[in-house]
């Protein structure tokens, strides 16, 4: 398991990385197939002094991203918050594959973003970002799974059963929507 630091428009001490280190590299005990760990601090300047330090956390495993995020006054009380809600993604996780009766698909690509696009009164629409990604493929069931796991409202893939592009994505009314391409 590869575990990285790293400061968004901050420093991260070394004792707040060790600490992180510390807790966070106790993940693979609850998932043996992470392989990745990204850990991402931040500053923020807001009103209340209660939400100013943010540490987000990144695992991949297999074909699946688990994220975290947690706010706090202090880094050392974000990186525990942080710790426990991965421990219990990790473990609702580990339980939806056990009670699905098979193991993880073997990593075979990494998830997904797709363009994101800022609207401006003044100028017209323009790309600001572009992230590249490899498709993955997948259930429509499985993509929806994957979404929740991520915290998107919607999600690209490579759907298994038609061997095309499809978009999974959360209604208003709680349900999901598919899209599937139609080529003429």
């Amino acid at each position: 398991m590869e575990l990285v630091i790293k400061g968004k428009n901050t420093e991260v001490a070394p004792a707040v990385r060790d600490y992180a280190q510390r807790k966070l590299g106790k993940l693979n005990r609850y998932l043996r197939s992470i392989s990745d760990v990204k850990v991402e601090f931040a500053h923020e300047n807001t009103r209340s002094a209660n939400t100013r330090e943010v540490v987000q956390v990144t695992v991949v495993s297999n074909t699946t991203m688990l994220r975290a995020e947690e706010r706090a006054a202090d880094v050392y009380t974000a990186v525990d918050a942080v710790a426990g809600t991965m421990q219990r993604l990790l473990e609702r996780y580990k339980g939806r594959l056990y009670e699905r009766g098979r193991p993880a698909a073997p990593r075979e690509q990494l998830a997904e973003e797709l363009t994101e696009v800022l609207e401006s009164e003044a100028a017209p629409p323009r790309v600001v970002r572009v992230k590249r990604f490899n498709l993955q493929p997948m259930t429509p069931e499985e993509a929806a799974e994957q979404m929740e796991m991520l915290g998107h409202s919607f999600f690209l893939f490579l759907n298994t059963t038609s061997d095309q592009m499809g978009l999974v994505y959360r209604r208003r009314d709680g349900d999901y929507g598919l899209i599937e391409p139609v080529i003429k």
